[in-house]
């Protein structure tokens, strides 16, 4: 198989605000595996999940390309022993997330099937999604609540939290959301901006706020207290930071009620479907993210969709530029398509 990298730049509509800092714009890697004369699409964006640690695009390009001539003596096929390849070199999660991706939207088109019916799944119904607001002013919070409704259907809003300013800035910003949207329900985000003592005072005043769950409220490193946390809070917690892949969920899963799975960071679909495996079966909720990602990326995991509890697939919808047409959007909800593989086309 022949394997090629284009890098792409895409551009958000708002600047998003968390915890760890603004993201305007992000350059991505387009990974396209050749072979048989199909081809196949799988994308890797660059993220962090502790402030100042981010790769960039040229690092991952470089660390992809050196691994090209290994790679091109597979077939597409051997998904397994290219896994197992990838894992021994210690390839990026994303990179290899890219590279599973294109394996199957290689397999799908090869057999002329979406991912979806080639998994099994029912996927011909309507999937509800999230919309996030980043960190900002209380009046800045709900411009950008009716810029959402205005660009789509809302069934639930996504606030990220964990403000520089503290936790009274946090709770400014969700009475202004909560006033403007009184009908809405809400989860919450602190992408690790929280004490152990601040979360629990938060998870005590949001369970008053109609919101569904708190997600990654300690910061990266401080899961020992989740084990308190768990016990005092009334909402339930999901983590995000904490939890890359299989392994993390054995170990956190007596301290939290559901986790957040990403493309990016688990190292593609196969293992996707092996985290759900193991959450459901620790009687966990699952919901997917994503971070700077494309319709390629999103639709990927939409692919997966049956399985999930909650959907946090909107970031190709705050993008001016999305190289990308995959997953469509209707009624606030993501629709699949019939089209073979991934089913996305390029711009």
């Amino acid at each position: 198989m022949r394997l090629t990298i284009q890098p792409f730049t895409v551009n958000k509509r708002f600047p998003l605000t968390i915890s760890r800092g603004t993201t305007a714009s992000n350059t991505n890697l387009w990974v396209k595996i050749e072979s048989e004369g199909i081809e196949g699409w799988g994308e890797a964006s660059t993220f962090s999940v502790v402030k100042g640690n981010k790769i960039n695009s040229k690092q991952l390009q470089q660390e992809l390309t050196e691994m090209i001539p290994s790679l091109e003596k597979f077939q597409p096929l051997q998904r397994q022993e290219i896994e197992t390849l990838l894992v021994e070199n210690n390839l990026n999660s994303s990179l290899r997330a890219a590279i599973d991706t294109a394996l199957y939207d290689w397999l799908g088109k090869k057999v002329n099937l979406p991912l979806w019916k080639l998994w099994g799944l029912n996927s011909d119904r309507l999937f509800p999604i999230s919309v996030t607001i980043g960190i900002s002013s209380p009046q800045k919070a709900i411009e950008r609540v009716r810029n959402w409704l205005n660009f789509m259907e809302v069934n639930l809003l996504k606030i990220k939290l964990g403000s520089p300013e503290g936790i009274e800035a946090d709770k400014a910003m969700i009475l202004a959301i909560r006033k403007e949207t009184p009908y809405l329900p809400l989860t919450v985000d602190a992408n690790g901006g929280w004490t152990l003592k601040e979360a629990i005072l938060m998870s005590d005043w949001l369970s008053q706020q109609n919101v569904k769950y708190i997600e990654q409220p300690l910061n990266v490193g401080d899961e020992g207290n989740l084990s308190q946390l768990y016990q005092r809070s009334p909402l339930p917690i999901f983590v995000d930071e904490s939890c890359f892949d299989s392994e993390d969920i054995i170990k956190l899963s007596p301290y939290i009620h559901g986790i957040n799975i990403k493309l990016m960071k688990s190292g593609g679909l196969t293992e996707v479907m092996r985290m759900i495996s193991i959450a459901k079966a620790c009687k966990l909720q699952v919901m997917y993210g994503c971070y700077s990602d494309s319709s390629l990326a999103n639709t990927a995991m939409t692919h997966l969709a049956a399985y999930a509890n909650y959907l946090d697939l909107d970031s190709h919808l705050n993008l001016i530029d999305d190289p990308f047409q995959g997953v469509t959007l209707k009624e606030g909800k993501l629709m699949l398509s019939h089209l073979p593989g991934l089913g996305v086309k390029y711009n």
